[in-house]
């Protein structure tokens, strides 16, 4: 800021050239007096100058000279008082996350204990595929997902993913699998798949209509039935063997019974086969 006083002695004793002028900034009117100096008007005016100087009070001066400087100085103290409040409000946007994150936190660790299962570290893999898959990189982020699963098999975002990248690589057998999968771990945001734009390969797909209305799960097969058993065929043949032999041989009754007396003995009949072959030998 320029100076009444310094404004003043400089008009008084080097007005003649100009130089108070040159101090408050006023190139023009130095030069000019320097014109004016063979004439000897510039000493009168510099002269007529420093009077004016030493009369003016501070805020007329100021008002007059320093008009630049008082307008920076209010721009500084704007810009302090805006770098505070925006400080202020990126510290309290700070502080509302973290309350978000740690009330995530404690509803993480509450679901895990009310479904019995230990809180987990977070996944790397998880992570990462959820990276490439913001990166467009499909393939590598069903890798890092798949590996992902290795250490989680029953997260349900991790089987969603799975289902959306599968979706985007158009390989709908592996995306309805997972999509499955997150169907039997709890996931039940249906409209999200009917909505979801990495869908939209598989929703144009026959097989979509059949996992629709499925509930979002894929068709069960039945159980395959039992293998039959060797030994109880051969069993069966046996017995089936005797009876032929007692009916096609016909001897007397009391040699019949006798027959399939030792044959109970053995086990090659039972108490129940036993009485049904002695029915039909006594009818």
């Amino acid at each position: 800021m320029k100076d009444r006083n310094v404004a003043g002695i400089l008009a008084l004793f080097l007005g003649w050239a100009g130089i108070h002028r040159f101090y408050l900034g006023q190139i023009g009117l130095g030069i000019f007096y320097i014109f004016l100096m063979m004439t000897g008007i510039s000493f009168i005016i510099g002269l007529i100058d420093a009077v004016a100087f030493f009369l003016m009070d501070e805020e007329q001066f100021d008002r007059k000279y320093n008009r630049r400087y008082r307008r920076e100085d209010r721009r500084t103290d704007f810009d302090r008082e805006e770098y505070t409040r925006r400080r202020k409000h990126r510290d309290q946007r700070y502080n509302d996350w973290r309350e978000r994150q740690e009330v995530r936190r404690k509803e993480y660790s509450e679901r895990r204990q009310s479904t019995g299962r230990p809180a987990s570290k977070a996944n790397p893999y998880k992570q990462a595929g959820i990276q490439k898959y913001k990166e467009y990189d499909y393939k590598g982020a069903i890798a890092d997902f798949e590996k992902a699963l290795e250490i989680d098999e029953r997260d349900i975002a991790l089987h969603f993913n799975l289902a959306c990248a599968y979706s985007l690589e158009e390989q709908t057998d592996k995306s309805l699998y997972h999509l499955d999968k997150a169907v039997d771990y709890g996931f039940k945001d249906f409209e999200k798949i009917r909505e979801h734009d990495a869908f939209a390969f598989i929703r144009i797909q026959k097989e979509f209509a059949e996992f629709e209305a499925n509930d979002f799960q894929l068709a069960r097969k039945a159980p395959p039935l039992p293998e039959p058993d060797p030994k109880k065929e051969k069993k069966e043949e046996k017995v089936e063997k005797v009876e032929e032999d007692l009916l096609s041989t016909k001897p007397d009754l009391l040699d019949q019974l006798k027959k399939l007396g030792d044959l109970r003995e053995k086990g090659l009949l039972t108490e129940e086969e036993f009485a049904a072959q002695k029915r039909k030998l006594m009818g």
